[in-house]
């Protein structure tokens, strides 16, 4: 019943907010991708395209964070 949430972040290579929210969504995906290659049910899965909102580090980078 654990579902995914992918939490995606990506520092702007010209620093706009859409092209980093971009950036971070093609992240996500291809970790989401590579979970379903992995038998991990789509329907399991949020993603959630931050960009650069975040004041952690590194900006390049997804987290993967379980939910119920």
């Amino acid at each position: 019943g654990l579902r995914l949430q992918l939490r995606a972040y990506a520092k702007s290579t010209d620093e706009t907010k859409s092209s980093a929210r971009r950036l971070s969504l093609s992240r996500a995906l291809a970790v989401r991708s590579y979970l379903m290659d992995h038998n991990i049910s789509p329907a399991r899965v949020d993603v959630r395209a931050l960009g650069s909102e975040t004041d952690r580090t590194p900006l390049d980078r997804v987290d993967v964070v379980f939910v119920n």
